[in-house]
């Protein structure tokens, strides 16, 4: 059996080595997009804030693990999938194919960059891979102007790496009006600001952004801000660009089954790209969370080995910790339409427990 893993995050990676329990002979090719070992995209916070080198971020820290595994591990890009009713190839960026009987899409997603001029100016990047940290990092001296375009979850992980270092933070949600607008209700939304604020963090809730311009210099329809950084964070989309053609139903992410198998004969999906079974709702929805999507590349592996594994489903929760101050949210924090609610706050402590249904 040939088993083909595009994506090498923690989908491709679990999923890879539970092939190899489940199928000793089976011949297993685990392909990244991005050069190096595979690591963990949630360590790179820790990578910019000094608290580990770039070794520490690499999912398996023992040296030669995957040939020692029987996998082949390829640095090369996926572009096209072939599907046939009994397999299928891969063409890669190199010029190669790779043929599978059973292929998983681990592909996870990447930055969506907002929709105006200059996103690929110097002094423009994004806060997602290594690389990224590798140029963020450059810049991290003592009063740098880094400005945020962002102020989601991927911004939250990112800001927790810049607080401390003493360069000048700014961070536009612009139209969002509220920062980590997804995952806190806004009384929660207002304290992180409050926080943020007292640690000399510019936070920017109103105005839109028009352009990015040599300097770089944000372009706002109510200001201009200076800066020698800017990163954007606006958000994510799923990897899912190579599978055009194959008839996989794609909504949010790559619809999948019980089983993660995708509506095309063989092939799989796990992590950030798949839309698997919310166990608490029973909806269909991408959590882009690394336990789950270790989990899911566990079950994939099984059932693409010829064992049959049902996905129990996994709950939306996010716990972050932007200099100092945690937060959490789990299972349907925002409620119910109709439905009642309490919150409970305590403002000069930063508390407020989630909102209850």
């Amino acid at each position: 059996m040939k088993y083909v893993l595009i994506g090498a995050g923690p989908a491709g990676v679990r999923a890879a080595e539970t092939l190899r329990k489940e199928d000793p002979n089976g011949e297993i090719t685990l392909v990244s997009g991005e050069p190096g070992e595979p690591y963990a995209r949630m360590a790179i916070p820790y990578v910019l804030s000094g608290q580990i080198d770039e070794s520490g971020a690499l999912q398996r820290k023992t040296e030669l693990h995957y040939n020692h595994q029987g996998i082949d591990y390829l640095n090369r890009k996926a572009l096209k999938v072939h599907a046939r009713e009994d397999g299928g190839t891969v063409d890669l960026d190199d010029g190669s194919t790779l043929a599978y009987d059973r292929l998983l899409v681990a592909t996870g997603s990447s930055p969506s960059l907002p929709p105006i001029a200059g996103t690929d100016l110097p002094g423009v990047v994004t806060c997602w891979t290594l690389d990224d940290a590798r140029a963020i990092a450059e810049k991290l001296t003592p009063g740098a102007r880094v400005v945020m375009l962002g102020a989601g979850f991927v911004a939250g992980v990112c800001m927790k790496s810049l607080i401390g270092t003493g360069v000048k933070l700014t961070v536009i949600a612009g139209r969002a009006g509220q920062i980590l607008r997804t995952m806190m209700a806004p009384t929660g939304s207002r304290m992180m600001q409050r926080w943020l604020e007292d640690r000399g963090v510019t936070v920017v809730t109103q105005g839109r952004t028009e352009r990015i311009e040599r300097g770089p210099r944000l372009v706002m329809d109510t200001q201009t801000i200076e800066a020698d950084l800017i990163i954007l964070a606006t958000g994510v989309k799923p990897n899912v660009s190579f599978l055009e053609g194959t008839g996989a139903q794609i909504d949010q992410g790559i619809v999948v089954d019980h089983f993660m198998r995708t509506t095309v004969p063989h092939i799989y999906a796990a992590g950030d790209v798949a839309q698997g079974r919310d166990f608490s709702t029973g909806e269909w929805v991408v959590h882009a969370l690394q336990p789950t999507a270790t989990e899911h590349g566990r079950i994939a592996a099984i059932n693409m080995a010829g064992k049959t594994m049902p996905y129990r489903g996994s709950l939306s929760m996010n716990v972050l910790d932007i200099g100092g101050l945690i937060s959490h949210t789990f299972g349907e924090w925002q409620g119910r339409e109709g439905g009642e609610m309490v919150e409970l706050t305590d403002e000069p402590r930063f508390l407020h427990p989630p909102v209850f249904p």
